[in-house]
């Protein structure tokens, strides 16, 4: 059996990865939705994630709990260790990424494809706010970021997520679909 890939997906923070990627594995279900460990408060919405402590980060991440982890926005983030078994394992998955973490998952996954999605200035923003979990000069902050370049010599799918979810969805499943062989 050929490999499955990791699909890592990207895109500046209110622009809608975990509702992308929650229409993806409705469609989906073979695709396998990573649940990632950060260093977040538990309950703060958006993605179901395992909350620990920077400490029990760190520990876990000594013990090879994580086959990759990265910071960004000063929180720590963490991919289960068993996610490449299953990629080697012929199974397709699905995880939220940070572009500063795609070199790193490359060297690790020689399937990787990452899925970039964008929307316009005005979408983050608006989506920002209304997400409730960050400060005005934590927002500010993240739209600055938003069009940072990804790594070259990566294989990207680029979409835009400013209309209807299910209109993304369904692009997103489309441009990845014919990538596996």
């Amino acid at each position: 059996m050929s490999g499955g890939r990791l699909i890592a997906v990207v895109g500046p923070s209110g622009v809608g990865k975990d509702s992308v990627m929650a229409g993806m594995i409705a469609a989906r279900p073979d695709l396998r939705l990573v649940r990632r460990t950060i260093t977040r408060a538990p309950g703060l919405g958006g993605e179901d994630y395992d909350a620990v402590t920077p400490e029990a980060f760190a520990a876990a991440a000594q013990d090879g709990a994580f086959c990759v982890h990265w910071t960004a926005h000063g929180l720590s983030y963490g991919i289960p260790s068993d996610v490449l078994s299953d990629v080697r394992g012929g199974k397709d998955c699905l995880a939220n990424f940070s572009r500063s973490a795609l070199e790193q998952t490359n060297a690790i996954f020689p399937n990787l494809t990452v899925l970039n999605i964008t929307a316009s200035p005005a979408t983050l923003a608006r989506r920002l706010a209304g997400r409730a979990r960050e400060t005005e000069a934590e927002i500010a902050a993240r739209l600055a970021q938003a069009d940072k370049c990804l790594p070259a010599g990566l294989d990207v799918v680029t979409i835009t997520n400013d209309g209807a979810l299910d209109d993304t969805v369904a692009k997103a499943l489309a441009a990845l679909q014919p990538a596996r062989v």
